[in-house]
């Protein structure tokens, strides 16, 4: 994730939520189904702001989110981009594999320059997928778990390790790195409190993590709702309504049945289904909601967390482009 401080309801459905289960997931034997890591993407920030005063802030804000949320640094390093140099190495090498004209094909960097109305694109933003091909391999990812406007990326990355493997065979290993598969998220990233775009701090259309039940109530009872229903007695229509959107993740499936019957038959009032909506999302945050408090009035421990993840990062980073080179026979290889 890309530091931009702390986390909304957006980044839980659509991402960390999807992280945390990957992590503690076991395989029959009782042993870990997957090795776990979690990048803070700093370099990547670059990529639409210059503007490098809050990153280191916003990236201890957004680590913090992520504990409370379940990310166990035993199991997963976490790591900042920058503090590993070998993502910008291994980026250099990458950015020799692909072309301009590939890179300009890919349809997320086209939603972006709309989304971002940019009249103009610097290379580095060109480029990104490249580094994020850099951010997976270089850590031997088989599997990233993204949601589905982030599967082009993975596609470039596929293509990526395929090249370098076909150019570059290692005299020993063969292929250096896998192609890895994209897992897609159960749930995509939640509709913004206004009903006009995804959540977005910027927007000031989120619920954050660390909201306390106050603060959720105070922001659900402005979300919009179904248009045709004015009054508690009018029929609603689920299927539009943001709210029942909200239901469909945080409500028991036996509520969410009370719920659209009660909305289509005009018995169900907005308030009250707004408040049910708030109460089972503060339910559901509750425990992050102390976790963060816990590491809040801990910070040290927080960036010992950090620098101790970096130091594992370093490791594997290592090792990985010393096999790099030794493929591409740079320098003396040492086997």
């Amino acid at each position: 994730m890309r530091p931009t401080g702390r986390l909304h309801l957006g980044h839980y459905t659509g991402a960390l939520e999807n992280w945390i289960e990957q992590q503690n997931l076991l395989q029959p034997d009782g042993t870990r189904a997957y090795e776990t890591c979690f990048l803070i993407a700093d370099y990547h920030n670059l990529t639409t702001s210059l503007d490098t005063g809050s990153i280191y802030e916003n990236s201890l804000d957004m680590l913090v989110d992520w504990l409370a949320a379940g990310v166990d640094p035993e199991k997963s390093p976490v790591f900042r981009q920058s503090q590993v140099k070998e993502h910008a190495e291994l980026f250099l090498i990458f950015a020799m594999l692909i072309t301009t004209s590939r890179l300009e094909r890919n349809p997320t960097l086209k939603e972006q320059v709309r989304d971002l109305n940019m009249d103009s694109l610097v290379y580095g933003h060109l480029g990104y997928p490249v580094l994020q091909a850099a951010d997976i391999l270089l850590y031997k990812g088989n599997v990233v778990p993204v949601g589905e406007d982030q599967i082009p990326h993975v596609e470039i990355t596929r293509e990526i390790a395929r090249k370098f493997n076909t150019h570059y065979p290692h005299p020993i290993l063969g292929e250096v790195f896998p192609e890895p598969a994209p897992k897609i998220t159960k749930f995509s990233r939640l509709v913004g409190l206004d009903g006009k775009a995804k959540m977005s701090k910027s927007l000031g259309n989120t619920i954050l993590l660390g909201d306390t039940p106050e603060e959720i109530w105070g922001k659900m009872r402005n979300a919009v709702t179904d248009t045709q229903k004015v009054r508690r007695n009018d029929p609603g229509r689920p299927e539009v309504c943001l709210v029942f959107s909200y239901h469909q993740k945080f409500s028991s499936e036996e509520e969410l049945a009370s719920i659209e019957e009660g909305c289509r038959s005009g018995s169900l009032g907005c308030v009250d289904c707004k408040k049910m909506c708030a109460a089972n999302i503060s339910e559901e945050l509750a425990p992050m909601l102390e976790k963060r408090r816990y590491y809040e009035e801990h910070p040290d421990m927080v960036r010992q967390i950090l620098h101790d993840g970096e130091a594992k990062a370093r490791l594997i980073a290592r090792e990985t482009m010393s096999e790099v080179r030794q493929a591409m026979h740079l320098g003396e290889a040492i086997i």
